[in-house]
């Protein structure tokens, strides 16, 4: 993980050990799909084998990686420390959830969760990278939490967010399809953080999901712990790059005094795109049959 951060592409982990990111489909003259839009890619599928969460009470939840050949995929290459990362989140970006399932026997992944923000369709990203392949993949599948959905609305774009008496910063810009130097800072009762414990391999982990369809983007800090230059707070810097103009929600995942919290912010890159202008009524023209079109 040493070394300076190389550009990210537009979803997931990354090849390398300690930076950049995956999940992206290659194509030949046309721009990656984001990762975590597919719930197959490249011969490989995710397979829920649980119907659906409850929003009352931890309850397994299993689901399987079927691999190019059918079978389930039994043997994985470790990213940041774990086989196999899953997030789950609210369609509405509520209840945020970055959690580590244990492999059981026949390649099924199991582990006990609640739908933490109550009903409503969940999205669920496995992001992983399988034994022999040369880069990791991100793949995306809903689950429904039954019970009435009260959705909620998107928070304003801002640039602080509290989590159990620690406050952390945003610093930086996102820039559609390019390269975006982001520096969160981490404050505890005004004071700076300088002491932050690593946490898989890194001081900080930030996953980006935009807002109506959740297209996934999972990006690493600057250096690694213990490489002779990266300070342990009070600032993580990432380089983030997101596909396109809009508004997104970013959870950013750090460890002090022993537990893992999650500060999550609004933010918006470019300018959204205008809506289409409307449809102009054609006048009536007696030298015009406009049934001839």
């Amino acid at each position: 993980m040493a070394g300076p951060a190389p550009t990210a592409a537009p979803a997931g982990h990354g090849t390398d050990a300690g930076h950049g990111s995956h999940g992206a489909t290659p194509s030949t003259g046309a721009a990656p799909v984001p990762g975590g839009l597919q719930v197959a890619q490249d011969g490989y599928r995710l397979q829920p084998l649980t119907g659906e969460l409850s929003p009352d009470a931890a309850q397994p939840l299993r689901f399987r990686v079927l691999g190019p050949d059918g079978a389930p995929v039994t043997a994985y290459t470790p990213t940041h420390e774990k086989n196999l990362h899953l997030i789950v989140v609210r369609r509405d970006l509520a209840g945020f959830q970055h959690v580590h399932p244990e492999l059981r026997e026949g390649g099924v992944w199991e582990i006990p969760l609640r739908a933490a923000a109550g009903a409503g369709q969940y999205r669920m990203f496995a992001d992983f990278q399988p034994a022999g392949r040369g880069e990791a993949l991100t793949l995306g599948v809903d689950l429904p939490a039954p019970g009435t959905y009260q959705p909620v609305p998107l928070p304003a774009a801002g640039r602080t967010a509290t989590v159990d008496g620690y406050t952390v910063t945003l610093g930086g810009e996102l820039r559609p399809g390019a390269s975006s130097p982001l520096t969160l800072t981490v404050t505890k009762d005004g004071k700076p953080v300088t002491d932050l414990q690593p946490y898989l391999g890194a001081y900080g982990h930030l996953v980006a999901l935009r807002d109506g369809d959740l297209a996934y983007l999972h990006v690493h800090p600057d250096g690694a712990p213990g490489d002779g230059r990266t300070q342990a707070g009070p600032q993580i810097v990432f380089h983030a790059e997101v596909p396109s103009p809009g508004a997104y929600r970013l959870f950013l995942d750090f460890q002090h005094g022993g537990v893992v919290r999650t500060a999550a912010f609004t933010a918006v890159a470019g300018t959204p795109p205008p809506a289409p202008p409307a449809a102009a009524t054609p006048s009536a023209s007696p030298t015009h049959d406009h049934g001839a079109h």
